[in-house]
């Protein structure tokens, strides 16, 4: 693969600092449409409503794990990994466009509008479309992308338990929201990997910033990602547009903007063709923000409600339990809905009950491994002597309940 010398590009990110493009090909990735996009989609969905830092994208991410990766590459044939021109330019390309599947609003539009469609299959869908505008130069990080590239080190940089994505966005979402926490030392981790056996391994120096990164990685989740009010708020937004859904497949007129409307008349979950793939790539937050403001005095109450509940922050009332919750109590609560006015089918909107779960280490998928002087490699579980990542190992679940204020609980 060979990619045209250019001037060099920089980006200032407040992370990092000055984020250098490595090459033409790069750049022009990162100026087409469909990359473009991403300075359009949120980064961390609903979370702006509990920290309202963080309106940062998906842009800011993907640019930052370029340059990680950059970092750790340098890192890799400093210690004498050998990784040729092709196989660099490719797991750039394939951490680059990891998630530029990603529709608007994080992961709202995976369980409504789109339906069981992936942003990783969407992502891609992409690839493999800007593959054939770019004359195969990305078939290698395609490759990468997949797992199917040989050399395994490459994709577990890009997907692993402690791959470059990760290391972003833990100190990038830590940055805009304020939650300390997260603040791992990302450049620490990656001059400490390395590889054998064709392993990504991480050199046993680096062990407390391993312990620190899955902590930090705990912390967040439940601190951040999984907080109760932001997990309420996404439910609410699947709901607005499943609602929005329903009315579409029932004639119902919605104002939206065409590449909107496109998803809400037409069924995509079995056939994602190019003419779908092409619509989603004009579809990003602005188009739901839109119409949520509009559908506020749409004639349909459920959806007018939620519209208004949403774009004023006036979300329903959530209860946490590490216990499931008995069928009584859900009747109470369901009973006391009714008898304020709540038909049979707002239950269907306003009343949520669900789990969130969370596993900081999972030993059974891709393992953390240390590499000792001696040339053992031990999985990060048996090197910690913190009795904590054991207990990380173990996937926590929580139930929780959502139904309006108001609603009072004998």
């Amino acid at each position: 693969m060979k990619t045209p010398v250019n001037k060099v590009k920089i980006i200032n990110d407040p992370i990092y600092g000055f984020i250098t493009i490595p090459n033409q090909l790069i750049f022009e990735l990162i100026e087409h449409p469909y990359f473009q996009r991403l300075r359009r989609i949120t980064q961390m969905g609903m979370s702006n409503l509990v920290y309202p830092g963080a309106h940062h994208t998906r842009f800011h991410h993907a640019v930052g794990c370029m340059h990680l990766m950059q970092k750790a590459v340098t890192v890799l044939i400093n210690k004498g990994v050998r990784i040729t021109e092709d196989e660099k330019n490719g797991v750039f390309i394939a951490i680059l466009l990891h998630d530029i599947g990603h529709g608007p609003y994080s992961h709202a539009l995976e369980n409504s509008i789109v339906d069981g469609v992936s942003h990783e299959s969407i992502s891609l869908l992409f690839m493999k479309e800007l593959n054939k505008e770019f004359k195969g130069d990305l078939t290698l990080a395609i490759e990468i992308f997949e797992g199917r590239y040989p050399r395994k080190f490459l994709n577990q940089l890009v997907s692993s338990q402690l791959d470059i994505d990760r290391m972003d966005y833990l100190k990038r979402d830590s940055f805009y929201t304020g939650v300390a926490e997260g603040n791992i030392s990302s450049e620490r981790l990656i001059d400490m990997l390395n590889v054998v056996e064709g392993q990504l391994v991480v050199e046993e120096k680096g062990i407390y910033s391993v312990e620190k990164f899955i902590v930090g990685r705990r912390l967040m989740y439940w601190q951040v990602y999984l907080h109760k009010a932001g997990v309420v708020a996404e439910k609410m937004l699947v709901n607005l547009l499943a609602r929005a859904k329903y009315l579409a497949n029932k004639g119902v007129q919605l104002s939206s903007s065409r590449a909107l409307n496109y998803f809400l008349y037409k069924d995509v979950e079995d056939a994602f063709t190019l003419e779908t793939l092409k619509t989603f790539s004009r579809l990003d937050d602005y188009d739901i923000l839109s119409a949520i403001k509009d559908w506020i005095s749409h004639e349909d109450k459920i959806l007018s409600r939620l519209s208004e509940m949403i774009i004023n922050r006036n979300l329903l009332k959530v209860e946490l339990s590490s216990k499931p919750y008995g069928e009584d109590y859900l009747q109470k609560v369901k009973d006391q809905m009714e008898e304020k006015g709540w038909s049979k089918e707002d239950l269907s909107y306003f009343f949520v009950h669900d789990t969130i779960s969370n596993q900081a280490y999972s030993d059974i998928s891709s393992k953390i491994y240390l590499y000792y002087k001696d040339g053992n490699i031990v999985d990060i579980v048996e090197a910690s002597d913190q009795l904590n990542i054991q207990a990380l190992t173990k996937p926590v679940v929580k139930h929780f309940l959502c139904y309006p204020k108001g609603i009072k609980i004998a």
